[in-house]
């Protein structure tokens, strides 16, 4: 195969034995050698060799996001998008507008609204301006979390739902003083609606899928850790939408696949565990859930909430079952991949981790929002990693404050705290939860605030440096599937991925600098993907 020189480059290579060099010489999808321009060229630089000229950019590893959902990625491109609606009005507005392109009887679909980010303040919306802005539709809209979801009446209706209804376990439907339904639903509820949702068709998942992969390439990922089989249809239909785009079309993202709980035996049957695949399509942990979410106050904390006094927010299991499940994975020598957003729910399993044997892989403790010292040093270790999404800090501030008080607030998104400690740390943006782009995570690490503000941001001790924050999404995302021999640094021998921006991070005096530079090369293989 012919060789590539990407040459005239600001190229950071975080490794130490040789920083910043010029030149990366490729072959067959590897790195073969680093240097300046006249080495390179001079040692390798012989007929039919291709030279990239770099024009003098900036390049590092190829960007890693450790946690997201290229499903709900998809979907946002097939359903209607709710992300970054700012009130009340403009959401039903969109509801309206998509329901009039529908037929009577159809659902409506709709994820990715948060009301903490209503300019007015207004409450959400209710079942009856649900049914008066689409009242032939069955209105399903998931909230950016995906631990509350919305519903009109006429979904309720087509789902068979009534008052003496059970109600799955860990789920709830909020009622109002007449004890009729708000809309609302809470958690394992929303399985009251989904089970009655017509599945999308294969073509129209995998369509949406592609479109979400193109999406993060555009956007300098070079590798995805994506959790999907509940959305895509079971692990079997997931894997092979995967195997598909991967393995037989070619398309350029690395996709490491968390693999839900529930389908844990199918793996068995089917011979899989992680690791399993390739260096393009794996398979990942297994992802389970410890606790909720903050917004909702079902994250489960050691202390009550300080808005909610005597509410310490719901464990999703009983410890002695949550045990069993994990000891099921590891009696399969897989890794787990835990939601674990309050600080008792970290204690939780950090218990159960302590009494089974470690494996191969790092377990995985997925968004680590409220934290404690005395979990910290239990966290160091190099059979764990905390994958956390630096873009929280953007979103839940200020009302997650407001949830848990001040004297809290030194526990809350402690990233700095962390990395300082000792704990292995890689980032991820939870999308569609937050955006695809990780130059938005880099910032929110660095800023700690939202771009639009000039403030010193929030919890600003825990701020941490460009260096740290471009290492979450390159050498952290690379441990977390202990691939680091594979990827995270542009070292001889590793895979030829790497990312090429229009602005030197490193020389920026304005972090929102950030905000302003764009992705100019995905380079995957050794390959330029097109943007």
């Amino acid at each position: 195969m012919t060789k590539t020189i990407y040459t005239n480059g600001m190229i950071y290579t975080l490794d130490a034995s040789h920083p910043k060099v010029e030149t990366v010489v490729v072959e067959n999808g590897r790195i073969v050698d680093v240097g300046s321009h006249k080495e390179m060229i001079l040692q390798w630089g012989r007929a039919k060799t291709n030279i990239i000229d770099l024009q003098g950019k900036m390049a590092t590893p190829g960007l890693i996001d450790s946690h997201l959902h290229l499903s709900g990625v998809a979907f946002n491109f097939l359903d209607l998008d709710l992300c970054g609606v700012t009130s009340k009005r403009e959401m039903l507005d969109k509801i309206r507008e998509k329901a009039m392109t529908l037929s009577p009887g159809k659902w409506l679909i709709g994820m990715g609204w948060d009301e903490n980010l209503f300019e007015d303040k207004s409450t959400i919306p209710t079942i009856a301006e649900l049914d008066y802005v689409a009242p032939h539709c069955a209105v399903f809209l998931k909230r950016i979390c995906h631990h509350a979801f919305l519903v009109n009446s006429k979904a309720l209706e087509m789902s068979g739902y009534h008052s003496a209804i059970e109600v799955p376990m860990g789920g709830s439907v909020v009622l109002d003083p007449n004890k009729k339904p708000t809309g609302l639903l809470l958690e394992s509820a929303s399985n009251l609606i989904t089970a009655s949702i017509p599945e999308k068709t294969y073509d129209e998942l995998i369509c949406g899928l592609e479109q979400a992969m193109n999406h993060a390439v555009k956007n300098g990922l070079t590798s995805v850790h994506t959790n999907d089989p509940l959305y895509l249809g079971g692990l079997n239909q997931t894997y092979k939408m995967y195997d598909e785009l991967i393995n037989q079309e070619r398309k350029g993202l690395r996709c490491n696949l968390l693999i839900d709980y529930p389908f844990l035996n199918q793996l068995k049957e089917r011979g899989m565990y992680t690791g399993y695949g390739n260096e393009r399509l794996q398979i990942g942990a297994i992802k389970m859930f410890a606790d909720g979410a903050l917004g909702r106050r079902t994250a489960l904390l050691s202390e009550p909430y300080y808005d909610a006094p005597g509410k310490f927010g719901e464990a999703m299991h009983d410890q002695a079952t949550l045990y069993e499940m994990v000891k099921e994975v590891r009696n399969h020598m897989m890794p787990i991949a835990m939601h674990t957003i309050g600080d008792q729910a970290l204690e939780n399993i950090l218990e159960i981790l302590e009494q089974l044997p470690k494996v191969k892989h790092r377990d995985r403790l997925i968004h680590l929002s409220v934290i404690r010292n005395d979990l910290i040093q239990r966290l160091a270790d190099p059979s764990r990693i905390a994958d956390i999404q630096p873009r929280f800090v953007v979103s839940d501030y200020p009302w997650v404050k407001e949830r848990l008080g001040e004297k809290r607030e030194a526990n809350l998104y402690a990233w700095k705290t962390l990395l300082s400690s000792g704990v292995l740390c890689a980032g991820g943006s939870d999308a569609p939860v937050e955006p695809v782009n990780p130059l938005l995570g880099i910032h929110a690490s660095i800023t700690r605030r939202e771009p639009s503000q000039s403030n010193g941001g929030w919890n600003e001790n825990e701020k941490i440096s460009m260096m740290d924050a471009i290492k979450l999404f390159t050498v952290g995302g690379a441990y977390a599937t202990n691939e680091e021999h594979l990827k995270g640094t542009i070292t001889r021998g590793k895979l030829a991925d790497m990312t090429v921006y229009s602005n030197d991070l490193f020389s920026m005096e304005n972090p929102d600098d950030l905000l302003r530079t764009k992705v100019e090369m995905t380079i995957i293989d050794g390959e330029v993907n097109a943007l």
